[in-house]
């Protein structure tokens, strides 16, 4: 048994009950769960150890590597700087950066970026670990790639490139690296644990990932779920467009290596606390106490960039992922592929297991992180069942 630490307020005890389900259910290993609620902390869970294989407890401080949970924090960027008069996103990324322009992608928009709509979700000779980290090679790699399909005609999840897109138009229209202007423009005022870029002196915070077998399901939870046979076969087909995304950076890079933790990759490597992601989320679309946000009325997103957030951008067969998504500008939205709290909710998964997303209709900021790296990219079982605890404890107080 896994002794869970942290607090929740009256009414969210589900939330309790699904984390610690876990363990038991979902073979977690380390992990911790924060929900604000109208600007308020209401869910703060953590439970397990800092590594897979045991040792160190894990602390109410302990951060993570979170994987693709890093693409909404670094999608803020582009709609702040929007917001700010900095960037149009209707605008062509070769306005702000020439050299993009080459192969075919005169006429790729900063909207399309933010949505998976570039057609360059696969590098034709993929960058090496050091290669990926280096802030040079990939952005220009990206820059030479040939589209796939035809940018704006259909989407597909930039898994790996996304890094090189985002990082790259971020520097070229601020003059700073996304990292930077992340740590400047949002996790200082917020006071959030949260690094793309993580400082040394902050190592010794960090879990260690590592993959880890889902338990085998009682008998009357009914069968194993398995991915349709489309699914698995683009995984294993090396020609695939699911194979190469994910492989634009070969070999694999060692996610717990301190040069991959310091290095800047907006689309993976993101290390955050859950309090972090969930109170980063908040102050998306509220106020929060004690956050030095002085503009939009003391939130992040001003009315109007919420909207542009969460209206659909892409949506149906996905590329690269094959099951049907849902894109707005640089968040995931709720759907089948990836279901969120309701059909107002915006955010991203990581995969292998994290999620952290917003709801401005339920006033909430949720984020879940866990160092237990298990196959899937969109709908986590252990995410899944702490967001129907949210949703049955939300219901119980509305009653």
């Amino acid at each position: 048994m896994v002794d869970v630490q942290g607090t929740v307020a009256d009414g969210f005890e589900p939330v309790r009950d699904a984390f610690a389900a876990n363990f038991a259910r979902h073979g977690e290993r380390g992990a911790a769960v924060v929900l604000y609620r109208e600007g308020e902390k209401v869910v703060d869970l953590w439970g397990g150890t800092k590594t897979t294989d045991g040792g160190e407890p894990w602390a109410q401080d302990t951060a993570q590597v979170v994987r693709s949970v890093t693409k909404g924090v670094a999608a803020a960027v582009p709609l702040l700087l929007h917001q700010r008069g900095q960037l149009d996103l209707d605008g062509r990324v070769s306005t702000y950066w020439p050299e993009f322009k080459a192969a075919g992608k005169e006429r790729v928009l900063v909207r399309h970026l933010l949505a998976h709509r570039t057609g360059v979700p696969v590098l034709d000779t993929p960058l090496t670990p050091a290669e990926a980290v280096d802030g040079i090679s990939g952005p220009r790699a990206v820059a030479a790639q040939q589209p796939v399909w035809e940018p704006g005609t259909a989407h597909g999840y930039h898994a790996q490139t996304y890094s090189w897109l985002l990082g790259e138009l971020v520097r070229r229209v601020t003059g700073r690296t996304i990292g930077r202007w992340i740590a400047e423009e949002i996790a200082r005022p917020l006071g959030l644990d949260l690094w793309l870029g993580l400082p040394e002196e902050q190592r010794g915070r960090v879990g260690r990932i590592a993959a880890v077998e889902a338990l085998a399901a009682p008998a009357a939870q009914g069968p194993r779920l398995r991915p349709k046979r489309s699914v698995a076969e683009a995984y294993r087909d090396p020609e695939s467009l699911t194979r190469r995304a994910f492989a634009a950076i070969t070999p694999l890079p060692d996610e717990n290596d301190p040069a991959y933790l310091a290095a800047e990759l907006p689309a993976s490597g993101g290390v955050a606390t859950a309090e972090a992601l969930a109170r980063f989320y908040a102050a998306l679309i509220g106020p929060l106490p004690s956050a030095r946000t002085a503009r939009s009325g003391g939130r992040l997103f001003a009315p109007a960039t919420l909207t542009m957030a969460r209206t659909e951008e892409s949506a149906g067969p996905d590329r690269v992922l094959v099951v049907g998504t849902r894109f707005g500008l640089g968040y995931m939205l709720h759907g089948p592929a990836c279901p969120l709290l309701g059909p107002g909710s915006f955010g991203h998964p990581g995969r292998g297991g994290s999620l952290a997303f917003a709801d401005p209709e339920a006033r909430i900021g949720f984020a879940y992180v866990t160092n237990g790296m298990r196959r899937g990219v969109t709908a986590d079982p252990r995410a899944q069942a702490l967001v129907r605890a949210v949703r049955t404890s939300m219901a119980a107080r509305e009653a």
